[in-house]
This record gives structure tokens, sequence and C-alpha cells, in this order.
């Protein structure tokens, strides 16, 4: 018979090795679907949750000075590489972790670098949680993400990503975008950060949107509604919901966008940026598609133009 201890300790060091390989880059299908077969087993369950735990409870003192001090002197102590199963004692106990997860979990850097998903200029990601949910990364996107037993935090630090949320009564998916907190259950929706401006697009389901300050106001929003939060203040308009998630196809779609309008948001893709010099221009209006082709290429066909209506085609290739 084998032993219980063996058992905890085994289901903890694979809870702890599907915690980095879904972290990774480049995540399967398949992988994802062996995690969910895994997991199935409430022993293996269970361990995966005391590491989500740690993981989330590291996080609450990442930020002490104190603590990253004496982490960072334990780490540089640490020069050789670690035997299976130890970490040092002084990491242990300044990350105010169980020994048994910390064993299983490795380093407070390994940690922290497994919390932050993020794409470069024209880049897209698809990253799948553990819980089930996925989240779609756009251009120049950074998320931090954090479980809990009581909850699903992300931190949207900056850019836009589309979520699709996992349904869990107990444990509530909040994604935080600056100075504003979208709450869902289960359901699919995209945040962007503009500066000190978000906005939320509902796809399926149903959110709250939080913003800062006195009073909170929530707003509960509808599918297909968007609404947009600066300095406290919350509008809520219908919108097209396949156009403003376009860009999860590599399409940018613009309905009497203003060209100096239209140049910003196809600059988010390209890493040689588009200058619009004329300033007379700025306030024409543009109808197109633009097909996002890499951080190097686009292509944008449409109409510019008031009462004259032209066509309007931009091709960019640097490297040509």
């Amino acid at each position: 018979m084998t032993n219980p201890k063996v058992r905890v300790e085994t289901a903890d060091t694979e809870a702890a090795a599907w915690h980095a390989r879904l972290g990774a880059r480049n995540v399967s299908t398949g992988a994802i679907e062996d995690f969910f077969t895994w997991r199935a087993v409430p022993a293996n369950a269970e361990a995966y949750r005391r590491v989500e735990k740690i993981w989330a409870d590291t996080g609450k003192v990442a930020d002490d000075p104190e603590i990253a001090r004496a982490l960072e002197a334990a780490m540089s102590r640490n020069t050789g590489a670690p035997r299976p199963g130890r970490v040092p004692r002084t990491l242990l106990g300044l990350a105010a972790v169980g020994a048994a997860a910390a064993l299983a979990i490795g380093a407070w850097a390994w940690q922290q670098s497994r919390t932050v998903f993020a794409t470069g200029v024209g880049e897209q990601r698809l990253v799948q949680l553990a819980d089930g949910s996925s989240v779609r990364l756009d251009t120049a996107s950074r998320i931090r993400v954090r479980f809990a037993d009581d909850r699903r935090l992300v931190d949207l630090e900056r850019g836009q990503a589309l979520f699709t949320v996992a349904h869990d009564r107990d444990r509530p998916f909040i994604v935080d975008a600056g100075a504003t907190q979208v709450t869902a259950i289960g359901t699919v929706f995209d945040v962007r950060r503009d500066g000190a401006t978000v906005r939320v697009t509902l796809v399926a389901g149903a959110v709250d949107v939080t913003p800062e300050g006195e009073g909170r106001a929530v707003r509960r929003m509808a599918a297909g509604q968007q609404t947009r939060v600066t300095a406290g203040a919350l509008v809520t308009d219908v919108v097209d919901v396949q156009a403003e998630t376009g860009w999860t196809d590599g399409r940018i779609v613009f309905r009497d966008t203003p060209l100096r309008q239209a140049v910003s948001e196809v600059n988010r893709y390209l890493t040689a940026k588009i200058e619009l010099d004329a300033t007379s221009l700025d306030a024409v209006p543009v109808n197109g598609v633009f097909q996002d082709r890499g951080p190097r290429r686009l292509r944008l066909d449409g109409f510019a133009g008031g009462s004259t209506w032209k066509l309007l085609r931009v091709r960019t290739d640097p490297s040509a």
C-alpha cells in the first residue's frame, strides 16, 4: 500500500510541474487536455489548489522592499543548482509559505516570472489559465495573474486582452485595469487600456464594471455593450461586437474613423510607425479594414473622404 504522505508529496510535485508547464509561452491543446485529466483526481485537484494559494500568497509580499532584499540575498547565496525538492531555508521563511509547497514550486524568482504574460509590438498570444479560462493578448500587452481560493485576479497592466472565463461561482474572475475593475463569473469580454481610459466590451454573459473613486458606482453590462471609463465616469453604448473584437482575427475595422485616429491605431501593431504630416487630413473619415500581417507589415484597404470619396490603400514593408 502506498504511503499517504508519499502520495501527497507526489501530487504536490506534479502540481508544481503542471503550474510551470501551463505558463509556458506555447501550450498545446493536448497538454491542456492532459492537465484536466490529471486534475480530475481529487488529490491532484487539491494539490493544485495548494500551489495556486502559495503563488497568490507570495504575490502579497512581493512589493515589500525588506523581503525583496532578503530574498535577493538568499538567492545570491544559493549560487549552486539546488537539489530536487530543496530551496534555501531563508527563502522559505521570508516568502511566508509552507515548506512542502515551497519545495514543489521552487525559487522566488521563478514564481515571479510565472505570474506575467506579455506580447511585443505586432504580436498576439493565447494564454490558457489553470482554471480553464483563456486570455488572448493583443499587441504590446501585459497581464499579471494571481489565483486564490476565493477569487481569480488578473491585472491588465497595459494593452488589450479578450477574456473567456470558465464558470466558478465560488471564485469570481476579476480584471483590474488601472482604476477600473471588471468582475465576471462565466463570460467573454474584452478590456483595453488607453492611458487613463479603459474600454470594456461584453461579447457574452454579464460583467460588473466598477470605477475607482468615491461612491464606486457599479455598472452591470449586457452582451453587445461597451463601457468607457474615464476619470471615474462611465459611458455605455451598444456596439458592433464583431468589429470591436476583430483584432482577434487580425482585423481592425474602421467606420468613419478620423484618419489621425486610424493611423494611431494601426501604429500599435507596427515597429516602423506611419507618420501623417498633413494635419489638414486629421479629421478625414476612414472606412476600411486593417489586416495585421506582423510587426513590420500591414495592409489597409478602405475609403477616405467626406463629400468626395477616394480609395485609400496603404502598405508598408520596411524589409522590402
